[in-house]
């Protein structure tokens, strides 16, 4: 494995909002910062058609806004490398970064890896995400009044964010079991909500669509093996969400289901790692709210920095009187 030679101040691991914007703090204080991202920086911002919720536009396309974000990370002197990191090795006061068949050695680490939605993987399904298909009721919910939608999981995430989109929509519920998962509280909210349906012991086989955007859905029922045909104008898939944190699992920094556990500040219980954003165990996952972690991670890594050149310049003035 080839050992970069360069020694850096912060390495972000993620191009995301968060990444992104930790590598931008960072950077404008003056810190070495590399930013390692294994595909386009903005994250699932390249996947979504349309961003509605960020301040400062009324309306921006999700690729155009990491464009943007990209743009104004980079203007502070951070360096960008592709890299597809495996794990991460703590030396001392340096932290070894491991991706492909590179290492690089650095003083501080930024974890944005994010998270991803746990998928159907029916027919349809890829080809009409963002015109259609969401894993966001927050981001899409919106583009959806007065229309009709399937919200496919049983679980909390499925439920309550059903229950959400009905102040757009009508909405049915799709779950493969004959009772929810979800909490009863949240479980009470749907079934009072007249404006939420059910279909249950049933598993979506194909979201259809007219080249364009979606159209409907196949639902197979589980226990007759009945194939129906539901009209609706977008399916929202929750049936799970999982961190991308798997490099980082032998740090002991995560919970049991992968999730960083982090302090208000993005410290993990590792100093001089920190982890923002999606990735984190949180509750909301938006680009502001990953933006908001990337800015204060970025502003720790400073300080944590500047505590350690402290704590280095004393011990070599403490070396010198005793010598």
């Amino acid at each position: 494995m080839e050992q970069t030679e360069t020694i850096y101040d912060v390495i972000v691991i993620g191009a995301g909002p968060g990444g992104m914007t930790a590598a931008l703090y960072a950077s404008r204080s003056n810190l070495k910062t590399l930013l390692l991202e294994r595909g386009i920086p903005g994250g699932e911002m390249n996947n979504t058609a349309e961003v509605e919720n960020y301040p400062g536009f009324n309306s921006i396309l999700g690729p155009e806004l990491a464009e943007r974000m990209y743009e104004s990370t980079m203007q502070f002197g951070a360096e960008h490398v592709y890299g597809d990191v495996k794990r991460i090795v703590v030396d001392g006061d340096y932290r070894i970064v491991e991706a492909g068949k590179k290492t690089y050695k650095t003083r501080a680490v930024i974890i944005a890896t994010g998270s991803y939605h746990r998928k159907l993987g029916v027919p349809g399904e890829a080809q009409y995400n963002g015109r259609g298909v969401s894993y966001c009721a927050v981001c899409d919910g919106a583009f959806f009044k007065g229309k009709k939608l399937a919200v496919v999981g049983g679980g909390d995430s499925a439920v309550e964010e059903g229950t959400y989109l009905t102040q757009f929509a009508d909405v049915n519920i799709v779950h493969r079991r004959d009772e929810l998962r979800a909490q009863k509280v949240i479980q009470d909210r749907a079934f009072k909500n007249e404006k939420v349906s059910f279909t249950w012991n049933a598993i979506v086989e194909e979201i259809k669509g007219d080249g364009q955007k979606v159209t409907g859905v196949v639902i197979r029922n589980k226990n007759t093996n009945e194939i129906t045909e539901e009209a609706v104008d977008g399916v929202f898939i929750y049936v799970g969400i999982l961190p991308q944190s798997d490099a980082f699992l032998d740090l002991g920094i995560t919970d049991e289901e992968g999730w960083i556990i982090t302090n208000e500040h993005m410290e993990t219980a590792i100093p001089g790692i920190f982890a923002i954003g999606d990735v984190r165990q949180k509750l909301l996952r938006q680009i502001t709210t990953a933006v908001g972690d990337g800015g204060e991670a970025g502003n720790r890594a400073f300080a944590y920095i500047e505590d350690l050149h402290d704590r280095l310049a004393a011990a070599e003035a403490a070396a010198e009187t005793v010598d």
